[in-house]
């Protein structure tokens, strides 16, 4: 039984629309997984963090841009390898180990000093 024009056309509209919409749900599930991963694996440096020694610890801003601001000094932050963040500003260059665990940090110079820190404000994660 022969099909009408209208139905075949249908049809491979239907079809080619199917196929096309399954090549995007995988990209989208792909994106998906992988930020799920990242996160899971870095929580972000991003907000402001209050040094631990009270309410008028200096507190460091981080900003998505690379820049940090320490009390009222700017610098800039990246990341190295192997939880590494160096830190710039017109005084030092510093490298630390980075440790993030809910809403502590920890930045610890290799063989040296430790830093603590608590978020504060907005949690960004």
């Amino acid at each position: 039984m022969p099909i009408p024009l209208g139905q075949e056309t249908t049809r491979t509209v239907v079809g080619f629309v199917f196929c096309g919409s399954k090549s995007v749900l995988r990209v989208i599930a792909l994106a998906v997984l992988l930020c799920a991963i990242t996160g899971c694996e870095n929580p972000t440096v991003l907000g402001k963090w209050r040094m631990s020694g009270g309410s008028n610890a200096t507190v460091w801003e981080f900003s998505e841009n690379g820049v940090v601001l320490i009390g009222d000094v700017r610098g800039r932050y990246k990341f190295g390898d192997q939880d590494r963040i160096k830190i710039e500003t017109p005084f030092a260059t510093t490298v630390y180990e980075l440790k993030i665990s809910g809403d502590r940090m920890t930045l610890q110079e290799p063989g040296g000093s430790k830093l603590e820190f608590t978020r504060i404000g907005e949690t960004r994660r």
